[in-house]
């Protein structure tokens, strides 16, 4: 089968791989028929997310047919459409049963205190072969599959293997009550996806900061009033947009976020080089990799200057164990609470999937790009140089 496989930082390539079988009586595997990339694919191509295994097949968000059950698994039939989610669980430990799957004890073979297991990830997250390929095994298929209501699409029910259940968890971390005003911190994918769930959950004004125009213009046909950061400062605008206050709650969807795969080099990098400056001139080159100035901390400083007293921050942007600045004095000054953490995808996937098949919303709208299988090295290029209107893409495939 094809599949796109990590061979080391800045090394990906779509591959002839053996399909995938059941290892164990928990198992099922699954014909992908709708995979998508993700941000954090880039994190592990760039190697701003280490200890990844090369021969891992990437990706962690799938939407498929079932073709093949495990002894164990007593819900599911060959036929099935399920949606995959990112992060893997059990089921049955205390922290599955608590809704916490994304802290699942028996997940990651790396033991309790391990952390998040999710596919295609680093061996700290399992090291299990991901989803932009053909067909998938997915652990503990009983409790971590979901099955597709009735009516949902391949392209909505896409959106809710990851990116609208995390956008949903932020907001529920930033603690949004009705009437809120709430500031988004990057309008990429799950940035999109924060501000329809902020209005979802009560926000009364939702603000969203970026600097991508078309991602700009896709948040304002939300109905978010719009802050681009390479036009004015970000914080001093907030503070005007709210009669000196500043924000309710803020959703950090902006995470590390370097530009250029580390590794590259040669006329590989010097074209990608020059058309990351064409695209996004602001940026500076550090350690060989290219990031927005000091993307982390500069965010999380704008968040804490922004919100209001006795605020919340919720983040749900990807920071790697080696990012250890956070401005803690301002926070502590302000009296704000700082809710973050990995989403535990299963405990939410299922009532959305209901909401998108009541009509209650459409995540299918931001799916800006399908592309086959067999473009995806194209595909992951435009994402990461953030071309003008590629926010979410999806992958065929069978294309």
């Amino acid at each position: 089968m094809k599949a796109v496989v990590w061979h080391g930082v800045g090394d990906i390539r779509l591959e002839d791989v053996p399909e995938p079988k059941i290892q164990a009586p928990a198992d099922a595997v699954v014909k992908i028929t709708t995979s998508a990339i993700c941000g954090t694919d880039l994190h592990l191509i760039r190697g701003t997310m280490p200890g990844m295994k090369e021969g891992t097949i990437i990706g962690h968000e799938a939407v498929g047919e079932v073709v093949e059950t495990g002894s164990g698994v007593r819900n599911f039939s060959v036929g099935d459409r399920v949606v995959v989610p990112s992060t893997i669980s059990c089921g049955y430990c205390s922290y599955c049963r608590a809704g916490y799957q994304a802290q699942c004890d028996n997940a990651n073979p790396g033991g309790k205190l391990a952390g998040t297991a999710f596919f295609g990830g680093p061996e700290a997250a399992g090291a299990f072969d991901g989803l932009q390929a053909e067909y998938a095994r997915v652990p503990y298929a009983s409790a971590s599959l979901v099955p597709i209501p009735p009516g949902v699409t391949d392209a909505q029910a896409i959106m809710v293997s990851d990116v609208l259940p995390t956008a949903w968890f932020g907001a529920k971390l930033a603690e949004i009550r009705t009437g809120d005003t709430v500031a988004v911190f990057g309008a990429g994918p799950v940035g999109q996806m924060a501000i329809l769930s902020a209005y979802l959950q009560g926000a009364g004004r939702v603000i969203a900061v970026d600097h991508n125009t078309d991602r700009l213009a896709l948040a304002q046909t939300q109905h978010a009033e719009i802050v681009n950061f390479d036009a004015e400062d970000p914080v001093a605008t907030i503070q005007e947009l709210t009669g000196g206050i500043g924000v309710d709650r803020v959703i950090d969807a902006v995470g590390v976020d370097a530009e250029r795969p580390a590794g590259t080099s040669g006329e590989q990098a010097q074209q990608f080089d020059a058309e990351r400056q064409q695209a996004a001139p602001e940026t500076n080159e550090q350690d060989g990799q290219w990031v927005p100035g000091d993307a982390p901390s500069q965010v999380s400083r704008w968040a804490a200057e922004a919100v209001a007293k006795a605020g919340t921050i919720g983040i749900i942007g990807v920071y790697p164990q080696t990012i250890s600045t956070y401005p803690i004095g301002v926070v502590m000054n302000k009296k704000l609470t700082v809710k973050t953490g990995n989403c535990n995808h299963r405990h939410y996937m299922p009532g959305l999937l209901r909401l998108v098949a009541e009509g209650g919303v459409d995540p299918a709208l931001l799916l800006t790009e399908t592309e086959p299988m067999t473009d995806v090295m194209a595909a992951y290029r435009e994402f990461d140089l953030r071309r003008p209107g590629w926010v979410k893409v999806a992958l065929n495939p069978a294309a």
